[in-house]
């Protein structure tokens, strides 16, 4: 009896031989898909690149007549899939997971506008030890039922609902705000036009584009002010590649000031009007494990009095060294990069709104318009240990056509060289290039409950009169006793949340030293860039009323309340000259956030 039941069981393994080799199979998985167009035709021909962690290409295929691709006997990582044919827009999807057993299927749908890819995941052909017969049975048994009840989500099908819809996951708010009209400052002025929207929804799930406006009316020039920005990115952080925004604003100089310059003191003849068109192309990759480099360009077409074309590229590269920190290099040319100098703590609404009222800042320089170009290369370093964190940053800015805020009661200063300024009351003078290095380091310590403060201090080149009185009302000569001069300074900032009423709070202080115009500085590797003296920001959230699918919040912000940084000078008259990089401003509004 013993010997016949080896026989047999020998005859089983010899017999069962095929399907042991083909258990290997589990041990590897695939990734397959189809390619269409918009009208659901498979597409022929088309380039299917599959690749690794590390972005490098491991296998290239073309698609069948149907459409169909397949890579198969792959080990279990995360891939990426390229897809390009000719006429249509390149399709992409980073962080494929592969697992053993389990096929990734990818449902592409190429556009000339918009392509997309869909991930779904299907259990392959019974390629195991065990039949679906075997699995039932152990299934009903009462022994294994409980533990078999802990399946694995991969292999029910798609780990993220499948829309029934284009559009899912909308978001938005409406911001409604009164107060002085913007502010200015070194990276641009920030013009607050009285209402602003933004929205956001998500495009057949893993596209997002946002739309966002700021508008209002100017009265004084009987012309509307207006900002529009529509932006795509495959994410929904505004900061994961890629990143595509579109932007036009259109800005009514004042007529009151703007009269003299342009038309003769009392005409009232219109006067030029501000439009500027950008383009902005944003990518985030990682070159390595610990390398991560984020990259972009904006392409800015400004219309005012000339036709200016204004090329930003900008750069930043991140080597992550665990519990010894992070080091980072930026560079940025041409305007502000404002991807890489802070980001709002509100999200990507709140950001989006920010840099659309970021007008570029444009100044006269012998009658002829100008705008401000930075040239910043950066190096920093951040560590956090426990709850404190320690950053240090070296940089150097090369800035043309400096433009900084003008006030004068003679209105016949600097014929030529003085321009009505978009965000305030006064007036915008060019004070040429200059050139700055400056340095600088922090401490930021957290506590519970949502409390943090900071202290920086460092040292940079600060714009500051060799004179205090002028020999003529030349504009000429006011910029050419302009000049750097290297400054220390210092800021402390607290920031939190009550407990109770949820108020957010941020308060901070930057001193400098008397006579300058304080520090410029746009921090490309550092999460605060200071601004002048002492500012305040409140936001207040308001109980939810009457069901509203929302929440309500009121909001203020003060910023440079002591006027630090005005810097006066006598001119030949007598009369007295001001120029300020960070006016005082006081605004107010409320936000409906959806």
């Amino acid at each position: 009896m013993i010997r016949t039941t080896g026989v047999v069981f020998l005859a089983v393994l010899c017999g069962g031989a095929g399907t042991l080799s083909g258990a290997e199979l589990i041990m590897f998985g695939s990734i397959g898909g189809q390619v269409r167009n918009g009208a659901g035709v498979g597409q022929m021909g088309a380039s299917v690149s599959l690749l690794n962690r590390y972005e490098r290409v491991v296998q290239r295929v073309l698609t069948t007549p149907d459409g169909r691709f397949r890579f198969t006997a792959l080990t279990p990582d995360n891939y990426s899939i390229r897809v390009s044919l000719n006429t249509f827009v390149p399709a992409m999807r980073n962080n494929i997971p592969v697992r053993a057993g389990v096929e990734s299927f990818l449902n592409i749908q190429l556009a000339t506008l918009f392509s997309s890819i869909e991930l779904v995941y299907t259990n392959p052909s019974q390629t195991g030890l065990l039949s679906d017969d075997w699995k039932w049975a152990l299934r009903s048994s009462t022994a294994t039922r409980p533990v078999l009840r802990l399946t694995d989500p991969w292999l029910n099908g798609s780990t993220t609902p499948r829309p029934n819809s284009p559009f899912s996951s909308t978001s938005g708010m409406v911001r409604v705000s009164a107060g002085d009209q913007g502010i200015s400052s070194s990276l641009g002025s920030e013009a607050d036009l009285g209402t602003a929207f933004a929205l956001a929804t998500s495009l057949f799930g893993s596209n997002v584009v946002r739309f966002s406006g700021n508008f209002g009316y100017a009265s004084g020039s009987n012309t509307p002010t207006t900002g529009f920005r529509t932006s795509y990115s495959r994410s929904n952080d505004a900061t994961v590649s890629p990143n595509v925004e579109l932007t036009v604003r259109q800005a009514a100089i004042r007529q009151r000031a703007g009269q003299s310059f342009f038309s003769g003191q009392g005409n009232n003849q219109a006067v030029p009007m501000l439009r500027t068109m950008s383009v902005k192309v944003g990518e985030k990759m990682n070159i390595a494990d610990l390398l991560t480099l984020e990259y972009g360009a904006v392409l800015e077409s400004v219309v005012f009095i000339e036709h200016l074309n204004l090329f930003s590229p900008f750069a930043r590269l991140t080597y992550d060294m665990g519990p010894l920190g992070q080091l980072q290099a930026g560079f940025s040319s041409g305007a502000p990069a404002l991807d890489l100098i802070a980001h709002s703590r509100e999200g990507a609404d709140q950001e989006s709104l920010l840099g659309l009222a970021m007008f570029p800042r444009v100044s006269l320089n012998g009658g002829r318009a100008r705008v401000q170009r930075n040239e910043t290369f950066e190096l920093g370093y951040r560590r956090a240990a426990g709850s404190r964190t320690y950053a240090a940053s070296v940089y150097q800015d090369f800035v043309r056509d400096a433009a900084v805020t003008f006030d004068s009661t003679n209105n016949a200063f600097g014929d030529g060289d003085r321009l009505p300024d978009l965000a305030s009351n006064s007036s915008v003078f060019n004070m040429g290039n200059y050139k700055t290095i400056g340095y600088s380091g922090s401490v930021s310590q957290s506590f519970h409950d949502n409390w943090s403060a900071t202290v920086t201090a460092g040292a940079t080149g600060m714009m500051s009169p060799g004179a205090r009185t002028l020999e003529s009302n030349s504009g000429a000569e006011l910029r050419h006793t302009m000049r750097p001069v290297r400054k220390a300074w210092a800021s402390a900032r607290v920031m939190g949340q009550m407990p109770v009423s949820g108020t957010r709070v941020s308060a901070a202080y930057v001193w400098t030293p008397e006579g300058t115009l304080g520090p410029t500085h746009g921090y490309l590797t550092q999460a605060n860039s200071p601004q002048m003296g002492l500012n305040f920001q409140v936001r207040q959230p308001i109980p939810a009323v009457g069901g509203l699918p929302g929440r309500l919040e009121m909001n203020a912000e003060l910023c440079n309340l002591l006027a630090q940084g005005y810097v006066p000078i006598t001119s030949a008259d007598g009369s007295m000259l001001l120029l300020i990089q960070f006016p005082r401003t006081i605004r107010g509004g409320v936000s409906f956030i959806f």
